[in-house]
């Protein structure tokens, strides 16, 4: 289940299989069904994570 916190007014959205942050849940999403069905994270998938603050 993705994990959702809240910083500086804006909220991401993690992916708990690999910690990458999004900012918008539909990629955390992806990223966890990615991350737990291949035990790796995809590329396609990861170029949409950003750093938080």
């Amino acid at each position: 289940m993705v994990k959702e916190e809240r910083r500086e007014n804006e909220t991401f959205y993690i992916c708990e299989e690999c910690g990458l942050a999004y900012k918008e849940r539909s990629w955390a999403e992806r990223c966890e069904e990615f991350c737990s069905k291949y035990r790796s994270c995809s590329l396609e998938i990861t170029k949409h994570a950003i750093q938080m603050k």
